[in-house]
């Protein structure tokens, strides 16, 4: 059964590639409707400050390695445990 991969990832999800295996590397093409806060310095240069994202659709998704849209998939990515500093 094919899955819809137009959605975002949500948290603990990740693509894979059943065509070569690769879970790290994807182009992914995305439409967004955003709200931006720009701060602008003295001189006029804007930074973003804070971004919410109001929308999102994802129109391709891409392996890079073997560049097939046919053979992805999106699963439950593995919990890694993040060491903690010591002392």
């Amino acid at each position: 059964m094919a899955q819809d991969l137009t959605r975002p990832l949500a948290p603990g999800e990740r693509y894979r590639c059943d065509g070569c295996g690769n879970v790290t590397r994807f182009d992914v093409v995305t439409t967004a409707r955003t709200r931006r806060y720009l701060h602008f310095d003295l001189g006029g240069t804007p930074a973003v400050d804070e971004e919410e994202v109001l929308t999102a659709t994802v129109e391709a998704v891409t392996c890079r390695w073997c560049s097939r849209e046919d053979a992805l998939r999106i699963e439950p990515a593995p919990v890694t445990e993040h060491p903690r500093g010591s002392g």
